[in-house]
């Protein structure tokens, strides 16, 4: 059984192994394959693994071989999933594999607005605090979590863990949802309308999926109902964000302050307003990328391709 995975290095730089695939068929993996190459290396695969490489309803055509396609995360957006489901091709993805990684780091990117800890530590690095007249300083608003109140949109699993991180840390929380998980509810946690949420929440934290309803969902009005001086953080999907409301906020000092791992086009694009705002940071798309969790992926992925070979696919996005 031929195996191809098309864009193996996100998943693994190096560090990992390709074992428990290998045991399954004969693997050939690209770090990465350019758009005009994908029929040409998978024209004759049975297993085809993707990350972000595209398998649109030509490729298919173009490679009746293949049987099943597993996407190597959670979103599938990549696949033309209907064009598959038409050939009788099993697609599955990745669900549920970075919920603890994904939830410490948006606490990371709250904590780094809150403390400035990098931008500190350079500081000191450069010789700030040797030239100093004083026992500290410090050179941005420094930020005490406890008894403040973090919105988050989207109360699933990544939803949920991170309240609980936050509740750790002494916040109240107010969440959004299509779903309710009513196991959730304490004295310092309950669900409210979205309206409520914009305008008492000190954070906002966003964990919901990226669909119609939700695109763009951070905007000039919705942020006009904010707090002033709002924190905005983002470890779910770029898109749910208008850059260039969120730009002007953080500009004129509305939003006190953003911290995104996603933007709305990836690789991140040079002339992205984002780049231009104010007490933004911005990290490259890794809150799913501790070595343990990607591991954790890479293990339900050959789960997912034995589960087919056994003739019970699990994970099948469309059935």
């Amino acid at each position: 059984m031929k195996i191809v995975v098309l864009d193996g290095y996100t998943v693994n730089p190096g560090d990992l192994s390709w074992s428990g695939m290998e045991e399954l068929g004969e693997v050939t993996g690209y770090d990465r394959t350019p758009e005009e190459l994908i029929a040409e290396r998978i024209k004759d695969a049975e297993i085809v693994y993707t990350n972000k490489t595209p398998v649109s309803k030509s490729t298919l055509e173009a490679c009746p071989s293949i049987k099943y396609i597993g996407v190597l995360a959670t979103g599938y957006n990549v696949v033309d999933i209907e064009a598959a489901k038409e050939k009788g091709i099993p697609v599955s993805n990745i669900p549920a594999y970075g919920t603890e990684a994904v939830a410490q780091f948006t606490i990371a990117l709250l904590l780094e607005l809150c403390h400035h800890i990098g931008a500190h530590s350079q500081c000191v690095m450069e010789g700030d605090w040797t030239k100093s007249k004083d026992f500290c300083f410090w050179n941005y608003p420094l930020t005490e979590l406890a008894g403040k109140t973090m919105g988050i949109i989207g109360f699933g699993r990544i939803g949920q863990a991170t309240a609980k991180i936050a509740q750790a840390l002494g916040m109240n929380i107010l969440a959004f949802s299509r779903n309710r998980n009513e196991s959730m509810e304490s004295e310092t946690c309950r669900y409210a309308d979205f309206d409520e949420l914009l305008a008492n929440s000190d954070v906002i934290s966003l964990h919901c999926p990226l669909l119609p309803s939700t695109l763009g969902i951070i905007n000039k009005e919705t942020i006009a109902k904010m707090k002033d001086n709002v924190m905005i953080l983002n470890s779910s999907r770029g898109p749910l964000i208008a850059e260039t409301d969120l730009m002007e906020a953080l500009n004129s000092g509305k939003v006190g302050g953003a911290a995104v791992d996603v933007v709305s086009v990836e690789p991140m694009k040079a002339d992205n307003p984002l780049l231009k705002a104010k007490n933004c940071i911005i990290t490259p798309h890794i809150a799913w990328a501790p070595k343990e969790t990607r591991q954790r992926l890479m293990n339900i992925a050959v789960d997912n391709l034995k589960s087919y070979l056994n003739g019970r696919p699990g994970n099948i996005v469309n059935q």
